[in-house]
């Protein structure tokens, strides 16, 4: 494409609404932790390597085939449940990576190199962890 030569209409996503396809065989609850796999494709949040978390899964959607299926999910600030003993995330880790455990746990650590990044923690109560779910920011702060 050459550069503008006059004024363009460019799209803008409005709001943080998002849409994306389903890896192969999920099984996805509404309010589910999303993670995107290595190869672009949603699945559900679980201990596993080479994904990022991207968020909360605003609809209950089962998959076959990997790359047919829609979900629905948003990005943002979501509080999931914390995970325990020496993975327990406190008020001092506001601020830094978080690791997802299963598709309603996040966890302090990576578990020696087992567990994906889900987002950053944005504070901490009595009832869980509040989870930033940036992709982009999550990827960002590992580099």
């Amino acid at each position: 494409m050459t550069a503008l030569a006059a004024d363009r209409n460019t799209p803008e996503a409005i709001g943080q609404d998002r849409s994306g396809l389903l890896g192969a065989s999920q099984a996805i609850f509404a309010g589910a932790i999303l993670m995107r796999n290595a190869s672009g494709h949603l699945i559900e949040g679980a201990t596993a390597t080479g994904s990022f978390g991207v968020g909360r899964a605003e609809e209950r959607v089962a998959s076959t085939t990997a790359g047919v299926t829609p979900i629905a999910y948003k990005p943002g600030v979501f509080r999931y449940a914390n995970s325990t003993a020496g993975d327990l995330i406190a008020e001092a880790d506001v601020g830094t990576v978080c690791y997802i455990v299963d598709d309603q746990t996040v966890a302090k650590t990576s578990g020696t190199n087992t567990r994906s990044p889900a987002g950053i923690v944005d504070s901490v109560d009595a009832l869980g962890v509040w989870v930033r779910f940036d992709e982009a920011l999550t990827r960002a702060a590992l580099s």
